[in-house]
């Protein structure tokens, strides 16, 4: 038996894994989403420089977490999970938000909260938003 055939078998260790995913994403997009929304406009009183560097640090966090949670869960059903529709549109968006949060971090969005960047932030809570959808999506197709 494999370690990933012990993930699926153990009554406990997969539950743990996927709670460990959810946690993940909720640092993720709660950290995202507060600062999403002062690139929006929220919130004006907080500046924008130090909310990021209190934000920045929870979000890569959070995606770590649920990255290294998510890979775990995907090796023990790889073939399934490859199959699976919407575990693949999921793993699309999730390519959309990196490639986005790089594009506004490489022009200088932190520093720039213009309309371009406040489309992005737009853009950013939509493409999660979806993320989270098609993750509970996979069960069900």
């Amino acid at each position: 038996m494999s370690a990933f055939d012990w993930l699926q078998s153990h009554p406990i260790a997969y539950p743990a894994l996927e709670a460990a995913h959810i946690f993940g994403i909720a640092m993720l997009v709660g950290s995202l989403l507060l600062f999403e929304l002062r690139v929006l406009g929220f919130g004006r009183a907080l500046p924008p420089a130090p909310l990021a560097r209190l934000a920045l640090p929870l979000t890569l966090a959070g995606f770590g977490l649920a990255a290294a949670s998510g890979g775990l869960m995907f090796a023990s059903q790889a073939l399934e999970l490859i199959a699976n529709r919407a575990f693949v549109l999921k793993m699309g968006l999730l390519m959309l938000a990196g490639i986005n949060a790089a594009l506004f971090h490489a022009r200088g969005g932190l520093a720039r909260l213009d309309g371009t960047a406040r489309a992005q932030a737009v853009l950013s809570m939509l493409v999660w938003l979806a993320v989270i959808i098609c993750g509970r999506w996979i069960a069900y197709v």
